[in-house]
């Protein structure tokens, strides 16, 4: 069923600030990482490198909400892309969180069409949802004055959803056919323990290469964006051309990536 209204894959509305949006509109294969420590300077120092999003990780990551306002105050400020991952599909932390200002929100463990339609109401404002309106924030990082934002936000604001789980997979077709759901977001971890009852997973087993396929085929199907989590330029360069966006790490893993290296050299 095609949607009745303009949504980030049909709006012709064009605002600068929207880099992820706009990358992906254009075909450009956007970057982003995850930002699990809540720290304004952090978020600074990410939004500083050549990324062009960064997905404030309010699930699993140590940020409250002072951190989650703060972050994407100061990632949209240096013209990169806030996306908060939420703890879950709630109407209030869907709400909370868009009215930060961030581009977009990264809904986990989605399972359903139902759960997927819920998720893309309280992401509206009406009449094609039931989010409500309060906060002077969003339209700051948009760079809009609040009335443009109540005008533009239904159809500039990113509506991913996260599959990471069997039932996700098997009601994928479904939950890409949700009007108003923009991105399929793989979580490759969570997946793969849900399929093969480990991670990581290898990468090469069978049902696991296949379900990768499955999703970006619905993805593919119905007109929506696909991304997944990777570990590294390498795995993030090998996967252009399959996926519309991908995540590099989060900055936790890097830092530990990064040191465990240099350790390793300085005491060989």
């Amino acid at each position: 069923m095609a949607p009745t209204y303009p949504t980030a894959h049909t709006t012709t509305i064009a605002n600068p600030r929207l880099r992820i949006l706009n990358k992906l509109k254009n075909g450009e294969y956007p970057l982003m990482t995850f930002n699990a420590l809540p720290s304004v300077r952090l978020a600074q120092i990410l939004a500083l490198t050549d990324l062009d999003g960064v997905v404030i990780d309010c699930e699993h990551g140590h940020i409250g909400d002072d951190a989650m306002h703060n972050s994407v105050a100061a990632i949209s400020a240096l013209g990169k892309s806030p996306i908060i991952r939420i703890r879950g599909p709630a109407h209030d932390i869907i709400k909370r969180a868009l009215d930060t200002g961030a581009h977009g929100i990264m809904v986990p463990q989605i399972n359903n069409a139902e759960e997927a339609r819920q998720v893309v109401q309280s992401s509206k404002f009406p009449p094609y949802g039931v989010r409500g309106q309060g906060s002077a924030f969003p339209a700051i990082a948009h760079g809009l004055t609040i009335p443009e934002y109540m005008r533009s936000a239904n159809e500039t604001v990113l509506t991913m959803v996260q599959i990471e789980t069997v039932a996700g997979l098997q009601n994928v077709d479904a939950i890409a056919a949700v009007p108003g759901v923009d991105v399929l977001f793989i979580g490759p971890n969570d997946l793969a323990q849900s399929l093969l009852g480990y991670v990581p997973a290898r990468g090469d087993e069978p049902d696991f290469v296949a379900a990768l396929d499955k999703i970006v085929a619905a993805s593919k199907r119905h007109g929506k964006w696909c991304g997944r989590l990777v570990n590294n330029g390498a795995a993030a360069k090998e996967a252009k051309g399959k996926y519309d966006t991908v995540a590099i790490t989060g900055e936790v893993k890097a830092i530990q990536s990064f040191y465990a290296g240099e350790i390793e050299v300085a005491r060989s």
